[in-house]
Order: structure tokens, then C-alpha cells, then sequence
């Protein structure tokens, strides 16, 4: 929840101007619903992807204030976070609506970046691994290996989301892959699985090497170009 019509112009153009016609990355930007036209407009016919911040489980209706799949299509977006760690501690949404959320993303062609993570007190307590597991069942399920295929997830421990923590690569690359065992077999390997936490200039190299890391989530450092791009150099 950041910025004017202005600022995101002035953001997605300085990102635009130095992002290749071919990057050796996909690049994907997703600002708030209010600047999602204007920010279409300023990246038309340029390599960068849109992408929404969050989206509502019906098609259209009497859900005031909510956001429709249809409505993300008709501004130009590819992409869609759903589950996002802040929805699900500050608004309230469950594993269940992000189930229903990514079904219908898919089902209109949009691209999924479903997000899981565990609390502090649940790493604490060792309860990573059952909170990651409880979220990918839940918000995967009755998905298809085809339609598993054509999402992205996003492993953002919430401990490390503004806090100027960040997870180790090896913390960070051990629950990539364990989530990996999570997923069938036959897309397990072809299923995008981003980091997201704090995620920096400084540590996107550290993180990024990791094979098991196929990209990143960046949240507080990419509301500043020349910090967004030289973590798109480290991914590069």
C-alpha cells in the first residue's frame, strides 16, 4: 500500500528503461489496484509482466471493496499474489480462500504466486514444517498436476517480511525443498518456488545462487528502482 499515480509512473518507467527486451529473468511488477492502469500503460510493449497484490473468489457480484479475476485480465495483468502473509495475519483469509482464489485464477488464465510461511513462535517451536505443509495442502488443493504446473509459490517466513531479518540461504533453501516433496512428483521439479522476506541488494546473490531458489519476492526494496534492479542484476 504504497504510492501515488506519480510514483508508480515515475517507478515502473525507471524500471522499464533498464530492463532488456529479453531478459535472462522474468520480471514482475505488481502495484495497488488504484496505479495497475496507469503502471499497464507506462510498460506496454516492454518485457515486464503485470502482476495484482491480491484478488476476490467470484467473477463479479455484490462484494464491495473486492477485486474480480475479469477485472485484473481487462488492465492487462498476467500475474496475481494470492495468500500473501499480510492477508492472511491482518486480514483475516484462510488457506481455504486462497484455494478458492488460486482455482479461479488459473481457471481465467491467470498466473498464481501463492505464498506460505511460518510465524516466529511456530519456527520456535518447530512447527515450521507442519505450518508449511497444513498451507500447501489446503491452498493446492484439488488442483491438477497440469494446473500445479502453471502457478508459483512464494515461501515467505513471516518473521523475516520488514523486519530486516532475512532467512540463510541454507534455512531458505531447506524449506524450498521441502516443499518440493510436497507436490507430486511430476511437477515438482517444474513448479516455480520463490523466496520472499526481507530480501536485499545485499543478500539477493546469497540467496539466489541456491539451486533450489528459482526467484524472488520482493517487497520493501522494490518500491526504489535502483535497489529493485540491482536485485534483478543478482537473479541475472
Amino acid at each position: 500500500m504504497n504510492g501515488t499515480l506519480a510514483e508508480a509512473r515515475t517507478l515502473a518507467n525507471d524500471v522499464r528503461m533498464a530492463v532488456p527486451a529479453r531478459p535472462p529473468a522474468d520480471v514482475v511488477v505488481c502495484p495497488p489496484f488504484t496505479a495497475l492502469s496507469t503502471v499497464a500503460t507506462t510498460l506496454a510493449g516492454s518485457s515486464i509482466a503485470l502482476g495484482a497484490q491480491n484478488m476476490y473468489q467470484q467473477d463479479k457480484g455484490a462484494f464491495t471493496g473486492e477485486i474480480s479475476p475479469l477485472m485484473l485480465l481487462d488492465v492487462g495483468c498476467r500475474y496475481v499474489i494470492l495468500g500473501h502473509s499480510e492477508r492472511r495475519r491482518r486480514m483475516g483469509e484462510s488457506s481455504q480462500a486462497v484455494n478458492q482464489k488460486t482455482r479461479l485464477a488459473l481457471e481465467r488464465g491467470l498466473i498464481p504466486i501463492v505464498c506460505v510461511g511460518e510465524t516466529w513462535p511456530e519456527r520456535s517451536e518447530g512447527q515450521t514444517q507442519r505450518i508449511i505443509e497444513e498451507q500447501i495442502a489446503v491452498s493446492l488443493a484439488d488442483l491438477s498436476p497440469a494446473e500445479l504446473g502453471g502457478l508459483l509459490i512464494a515461501y515467505e517466513p513471516v518473521w523475516a517480511i520488514g523486519t530486516g531479518q532475512v532467512a540463510t540461504p541454507d534455512q531458505a533453501e531447506e524449506i524450498h525443498r521441502f516443499i518440493r516433496t510436497l507436490l507430486p512428483s511430476d511437477v515438482s521439479g517444474r513448479v516455480r518456488i520463490l523466496y520472499g522476506g526481507s530480501v536485499t541488494p545485499d543478500n539477493a546473490a546469497g540467496l539466489l545462487e541456491r539451486e533450489e531458489l528459482d526467484g524472488a519476492l520482493v517487497g520493501g526494496a522494490s518500491l526504489k528502482a535502483d535497489s529493485f534492479l540491482a536485485i534483478l542484476q543478482a537473479a541475472w
